[in-house]
C-alpha cells in the first residue's frame, strides 16, 4: 500500500479541498469577469492538468497553498462566500 503525499491526515482529502478552491476561483471569474486581471491571467496557465482531470496530485495543493493570500484577497474583494469557505477549509486542514 502506498500513501499519497498530499494527504496530511487520515480522512482529509487535501487534493479535493484544493480543487474546491480552484472551482470557486473559476466560478468567480465566470460570474465576475472584471475580477480577472494580469495576475490571474498568469495564474491560470499554472493550474496543473491534474485539476482538470481530477487526478490526485500534490501540485494542485501546492498552487493553492502558495497563493492563499492572493486568493483570499480576491474572494474578499468580491465577497465570494463559496471561495472564502473553500479556502478556509483548505488552508486550515492542508496548508
Amino acid at each position: 500500500m502506498s500513501l499519497e503525499r498530499y494527504v496530511s491526515f487520515e480522512n482529509i482529502d487535501c487534493f479535493e479541498n484544493a480543487c474546491k478552491v480552484l472551482d470557486a476561483f473559476f466560478a468567480l471569474l465566470k460570474e465576475k469577469p472584471e475580477a480577472n486581471n494580469e495576475f490571474w491571467k498568469k495564474f491560470i496557465p499554472k493550474v496543473p492538468a491534474n485539476y482538470y482531470s481530477r487526478t490526485p496530485d500534490e501540485d494542485v495543493l501546492y498552487l493553492v497553498c502558495s497563493n492563499v493570500f492572493y486568493l483570499e484577497e480576491l474572494f474578499e474583494e468580491f465577497d465570494f462566500k463559496m471561495g472564502l469557505d473553500a479556502l478556509q477549509k483548505a488552508e486550515f486542514e492542508c496548508c
